[in-house]
């Protein structure tokens, strides 16, 4: 079963780091790796990415996001909210969806920090290109952590 490590590759001879090897990406195989559970799912996944491959190009990173929700245990336990057509957004449904989104995300990050991710199309994917800039991953951050923990009065007072 394929794996993702992260960061590693400090006795390899065949790879050189001036950061420590952060953000090194390295998909290794090993057969006997996961559980038989884990490994029916990986070759679900690869099965379907096969029928699927001229319709949908794009791996959609499926094994990355199997492995690390695996690793971290994640449960989605925020709700989904639907909105629909006409229906109007309130502070609490866009608090909600924020949450549930900032949730998803933070089990994707690796343990160095970035959200490692195949970017084989245009270069709209969002993760990628917020880690690259320190100053935008803490502008972000802190516009997301503001957002969640004030209040739609309370962001008033900072406005005026």
């Amino acid at each position: 079963m394929w794996r993702l490590k992260i960061a590693e590759g400090g006795n390899d001879p065949y790879l050189y780091s001036t950061n420590n090897y952060i953000g090194r990406q390295i998909w290794e195989f090993d057969p006997n790796y996961g559980t038989p559970e884990e490994r029916a799912e990986v070759e679900e996944a690869r099965l379907q990415f096969w029928n699927n491959r001229y319709q949908v190009k794009p791996s959609s990173d499926l094994l990355w996001r199997m492995q690390f929700l695996r690793e971290k245990n994640f449960k989605q336990t925020i709700p989904q909210v639907k909105v629909e057509d006409g229906e109007e957004i309130t502070y609490e449904i866009a608090t909600s969806t924020l949450r549930r989104a900032v949730h998803f995300f933070a089990a994707l990050q690796a343990s160095d920090g970035h959200w490692p991710a195949e970017n084989a199309g245009p270069l709209f994917f969002l993760p990628p290109l917020v880690s690259e800039s320190s100053l935008n991953c803490h502008a972000v951050l802190y516009l997301s952590i503001s957002f969640l923990i004030l209040s739609p009065l309370q962001n008033n007072r900072h406005i005026h």
